[in-house]
């Protein structure tokens, strides 16, 4: 039990990272999504977890005995959530810090906790229990109260949208955006997905290098995000082409330290999810997944408060937020019922 509430504080952790790792944008006037996406990508999904695999074991080693087919399918699933990463930037500026972060979170939960139930992950998420036992049975009433959260944020960003002074587009704009977000949702669990399907051969490959706990966490990751990393950084680098404006990543030293700090916030928070997830146990793959989600989507809207985003906004929608923030505790209660 006591195992099981380290990793419900790890998801939780991962969670607030996750939503807010992306706050540090508010504070910056000079880079444009390019600038600061290229730095944070390398930080966080090249240099830091390849750093620290390198000093846990003999790369050369590793790399000539690491099964392919795992890595192949880890990155497949890190190659989707790469194109919602990029999906979900560009809807930052559509529809907004808040809406962007309860949408994606909210479509692709179902999917990242239903589906580990199904079609069972490696090591130890290949013994979750099915989706008609009493587990499933709580965690099926959690995704219920999460998609009711779901829609409130909906109705409340559209009130915003009608009604609010913060940041807004052209009702067009704003549908694109919507339509961009439900791909992004449903592609964004392939994060998730690369650590549970691909997780047993990696890690057992690491251990058998000698690599300590932390070494093996990370490396699992290190070799499951260059399918991610290669969508992401392909489209900044177009950008950066198609705008000229390599000049800017020199010219703003403050702007590249909050940079690296996104970064660094991703690597925590893939790491605290992988750790928590482990020690949930068998259903760390759908609960931890679960939490881990709605912590993001609480961040996410906080933040959006705290901004200045909702500034203005009916009253209404305000209470409409207010409550959906409300339903994805209790969702978070009955995942945890589940898992026990």
């Amino acid at each position: 039990m006591s195992d099981f509430y380290v990793g419900l504080g790890l998801v939780i952790v991962a969670g607030i990272l996750a939503g807010g790792c992306s706050a540090p944008i508010k504070l910056m006037h000079r880079f444009r999504y390019e600038h600061w996406a290229l730095i944070s990508v390398l930080t966080g999904m090249f240099f830091l977890p390849w750093l620290t695999l390198a000093f846990s074991v003999d790369l050369k080693t590793v790399l000539t005995t690491m099964p392919m087919y795992a890595i192949l399918k880890a990155n497949l699933f890190s190659l989707s959530w790469g194109i919602a990463n990029v999906l979900a930037g560009l809807c930052l500026i559509r529809i907004g810090f808040s809406l962007t972060g309860g949408l994606m979170t909210g479509i692709g939960l179902p999917i990242g906790v239903l589906f580990p139930m199904i079609f069972r992950g490696s090591g130890m998420f290949a013994d979750a229990p099915s989706l008609f036992s009493r587990a499933g049975v709580f965690i099926g009433i959690g995704i219920v109260i999460m998609l009711a959260a779901l829609l409130l944020i909906t109705l409340a960003g559209f009130g915003k949208e009608h009604g609010g002074k913060g940041q807004c587009c052209s009702r067009s704009g704003f549908a694109i955006g919507l339509l961009m977000m439900a791909f992004a949702g449903v592609l964004q669990v392939g994060l998730s997905f690369a650590f549970v399907y691909g997780y047993e051969p990696i890690n057992d490959t690491l251990r058998a290098n000698g690599a300590g706990p932390i070494g093996m966490l990370v490396g699992v990751w290190a070799f499951s995000l260059p399918g991610g990393l290669l969508v992401n950084f392909g489209y900044i680098l177009w950008r950066l082409y198609r705008n000229r404006n390599w000049s800017e990543l020199i010219s703003a030293p403050r702007e590249v330290f909050l940079s690296i700090l996104i970064g660094i916030a991703f690597l925590g928070f893939v790491v605290s999810l992988g750790f928590g997830m482990q020690h949930m146990g068998a259903l760390g793959a759908s609960v931890g997944f679960g939490v881990y989600q709605i912590m993001q989507v609480v961040t996410t809207q906080a933040l959006g408060f705290v901004s200045g985003e909702w500034d203005g906004s009916p009253i209404p929608t305000i209470r409409k937020m207010k409550a959906a923030l409300l339903l994805l505790l209790i969702a978070v209660i009955m995942f945890s019922a589940g898992n026990f």
